[in-house]
């Protein structure tokens, strides 16, 4: 088990290795539920029976994708509360590039099954000979020399018992279902992987920092997610066991510092890269700002002394910046 969930880390760290990863155990949770699961009724039901084990999975495993994101929740995480950000455009717009970043993510797992299962041909079949469209039936039956039963057993096929037409006629229609699917199953995969690439190419053509740079950022935000849990579960048990000794023990408690409601709020926001300040996240701009107002007022306690004593201003501004001239 700790095995498996190193893997499950290296993954997450690695963008691509993380989609191939979620691609694969969909792709093995399909074959499981379509050679154990899935039994086709051979009735009225084909349709729908085979359209919710082909469809339904796939809108769990988006949902999933949404309420897995830590991105879905910073985004709704007290939106109502800033209506009037929201309702601007610039809101509006921002919200939007989010949810499509988001949904590019959440959309792997989902499309991985409707793919894999489409390759596999056995919801599309059974769907298919459910389906209730007489030009339909009469084109998968055209061969046929008894077309008007083979239109009516044709929910049947799928079950070779229940069928009184001869296999070979019934193994033609599924063979072309089978084909159909495979065909649309193909298709979806190079549409997605097509998508993808230009969906890259125009986010890396309009991004306003360098490739290295790019690789850099990425990196950090990894490393900062991964120590902000560890740090804030260390914070957390620290305060909890300071209460519980102050509580059980009735003795005063200890001072204790942790960060305030505004400075939860500025480090929970999404960021957004900007040319003009060389920030990596929020928490990033959030201690370099801190460190800057610091310095401010350390500037301007400076400059009040400074007038009493008759020194240099200018001087003063410098050093207090926190500049360093190299």
């Amino acid at each position: 088990m700790d095995k498996f969930k190193t893997v499950l880390n290296i993954a997450s760290k690695q963008t691509n290795l993380g989609f191939g990863l979620v691609a694969l155990l969909t792709a093995g949770g399909e074959q499981i539920f379509s050679s154990v699961v899935f039994k086709c009724p051979c009735n009225d039901l084909n349709f729908l029976y085979g359209m919710v084990f082909l469809l339904v999975p796939a809108l769990a495993l988006l949902l999933l994708g949404y309420i897995l994101s830590k991105k879905t929740w910073k985004l709704f995480t007290g939106l109502c509360q800033h209506r009037a950000k929201l309702c601007s455009w610039r809101g509006v717009a921002t919200t939007g590039m989010v949810l499509i970043q988001i949904s590019t993510t959440a959309l792997v797992a989902p499309s991985s099954w409707v793919a894999v299962a489409l390759l596999n041909g056995n919801y599309y079949e059974c769907s298919m000979t459910g389906i209730n469209v007489s030009a339909y039936t009469k084109y998968l039956c055209r061969n046929m020399k008894s077309l008007v039963q083979c239109q009516e057993e044709m929910f049947r096929f799928p079950c070779e018992s229940k069928s009184t037409l001869p296999h070979s006629d019934r193994e033609n229609v599924l063979l072309t279902l089978r084909a159909q699917s495979q065909i649309l199953g193909w298709l979806l995969i190079s549409s997605i992987m097509l998508s993808n690439l230009l969906l890259t190419c125009v986010a890396r053509c309009a991004s306003p920092i360098s490739y290295l740079q790019l690789k850099f950022w990425k990196l950090y935000i990894q490393e900062e997610s991964t120590m902000i849990d560890s740090y804030s579960e260390r914070h957390a048990k620290e305060l909890a066991e300071r209460n519980l000794k102050t509580f059980f023990n009735q003795i005063q408690p200890q001072n204790f510092i942790t960060p305030s409601n505004k400075d939860w709020a500025k480090i929970s926001s999404l960021y957004r890269f900007s040319t003009k300040e060389q920030y990596y996240s929020t928490l990033h701009r959030y201690v370099e700002n801190s460190q800057e107002g610091e310095n401010e007022m350390m500037r301007m306690a400076s400059l009040k002394s400074s007038e009493s004593a008759g020194d240099n201003p200018a001087v003063l501004d410098f050093v207090d910046d926190g500049r360093i001239a190299l």
